[in-house]
């Protein structure tokens, strides 16, 4: 299992997720495969100091690629959306 700094990969920042963050308070991220929702929870509230409320996850297929005749494939990989308490906040997505 990945430790807590390692749980978290890196923020997801879209139209989609900017719009969803300002709009719901939800908050993005890409997490480690293999990270529970617990993991996820305990990563969040250590990281930036705030309370969660309600972790979402979903699990992406990576996509064939094509080069010439060679075909390749991305990683798997798994994304974790986060509602926080009222009134707190991640600088990250604010800026």
């Amino acid at each position: 299992m990945p430790t807590l700094t390692r749980t978290i990969i890196t923020p997801i920042v879209t139209e989609q997720t900017s719009s969803a963050y300002q709009d719901r308070g939800e908050y993005t991220f890409r997490v480690h495969p293999k990270a529970t929702k617990t993991h996820i929870r305990k990563a969040i509230e250590e990281l930036f100091n705030v309370t969660v409320t309600g972790v979402w996850t979903s699990n992406h297929r990576g996509k064939d690629r094509r080069v010439g005749q060679v075909i390749g494939r991305r990683p798997h990989w798994k994304k974790a959306i986060v509602t926080l308490k009222a009134g707190d906040s991640i600088d990250i997505f604010e800026a």
